[in-house]
């Protein structure tokens, strides 16, 4: 899928939410593909990797990359994002805004941010899904 079968749309009645890593609505026509949640593992073993946050976040999106390939796509089928940030707080959201248009540049998904108290294992800090969008025919 080329980019311009994405539309992308962030209306005039909302905040612009591009500074923050995201774009309000992604549409695109095709099959939905799922990606299970991403984060800075082992590549043999699953273990997180240790490593701060910033760290964290490049390796799981290097992660999602690599499970997108895996499927025949690439970052730019994303049309919707799921992350969840350890101990949330603004300079994380800073850290991930860039990690995210270095990816994305101004093609932004549509992303939703939780801020969580754990997750699935221990030295986890961030996590990333996505619904990635298989085009038609």
């Amino acid at each position: 899928m080329t980019t311009d079968q994405r539309t992308i749309t962030n209306p005039a009645t909302l905040h612009d939410p591009t500074p923050f890593g995201y774009s309000h609505a992604v549409s695109a026509p095709g099959e939905l593909v799922f990606i299970a949640g991403q984060y800075a593992s082992d590549a043999d073993t699953g273990a997180p990797v240790p490593g701060d946050f910033a760290a964290q976040v490049e390796l799981s999106l290097a992660n999602l990359g690599r499970a997108l390939a895996g499927v025949g796509l690439s970052f730019e089928h994303v049309v919707r994002l799921g992350s969840f940030v350890v101990d949330h707080g603004p300079g994380k959201l800073e850290i991930l805004g860039k990690a995210l248009h270095t990816v994305f540049g101004e093609r932004l998904p549509a992303q939703t941010l939780s801020g969580v108290a754990a997750l699935a294992l221990p030295g986890m800090l961030f996590e990333i899904d996505a619904v990635a969008v298989r085009p038609a025919g």
